[in-house]
């Protein structure tokens, strides 16, 4: 647990990793490809929901059928992954994290990227030993982050307690509510500030302002 006795989960889309541009970008090229209509990242971000269909269903005013999904979670897959190495840290992040690091407080990351694209990005921004452990999606379901927090703080050995999640999504509060842990929502990724003020946590425009709002929590 190191020296605090508290531990962060960090996620990475949109709060590590700087990556809104490349994410609206994907979802419009290959929005493109299915016919509908380009969305503003304004519009992206008071949309935007964790289970993804529902994000779709949000759009269409009806929820993507199985093979429609298929199809939509491919191509936008397809486009993000061509932008994802362009993308940097958000800034800061590298030096918090290494900041908490030497002050001996634990942290982890969890993510909803698949784990085989995730784990060397995460080494390729020099970040992958600032973690006691790296999770990324290892199934092809479209579930939240719920179930993935419980086997990951089990992994950890981390009591729930201790630990604040700090994220860009309502599904991250949501994950840290289902393990009794605590959150802080971060502005500059998938969610607008108005749609994370609604879920009732602490929500932040910096990742320095998540971490002091983070150490105040437990």
């Amino acid at each position: 647990m190191g020296k605090h006795g508290k531990h962060l989960v960090w996620d990475w889309n949109g709060t590590l990793l700087d990556d809104i541009d490349a994410v609206i970008g994907a979802t419009n090229a290959a929005f493109a490809e299915l016919g509908l209509a380009s969305i503003t990242l304004e519009r992206y971000r008071e949309l935007y929901t964790v289970p993804v269909p529902k994000f779709y269903e949000r759009l269409m005013g009806r929820l993507p059928t199985d093979e429609e999904w298929t199809v939509m979670d491919g191509a936008f897959h397809r486009h993000y992954w061509e932008r994802a190495d362009a993308c940097g840290l958000t800034v800061g992040a590298a030096e918090l994290l290494a900041a908490r690091q030497a002050a001996g407080a634990t942290q982890s990351l969890l993510s909803l990227a698949p784990h085989a694209h995730l784990v060397p990005l995460v080494r390729r921004h020099g970040i992958a030993e600032r973690f006691v452990r790296v999770d990324g999606r290892v199934d092809a379901s479209t579930d939240g982050k719920s179930g993935h927090m419980v086997r990951h703080l089990i992994a950890l050995g981390v009591p729930a307690d201790r630990v604040v999640v700090i994220g860009d999504a309502a599904d991250d509060a949501v994950a840290a509510a289902h393990v009794g842990a605590r959150a802080v929502l971060y502005t500059g990724g998938s969610h607008s500030r108005a749609s994370l003020s609604r879920v009732g946590v602490p929500v932040v425009d910096t990742l320095e302002e998540a971490v002091s709002v983070a150490e105040e929590l437990v």
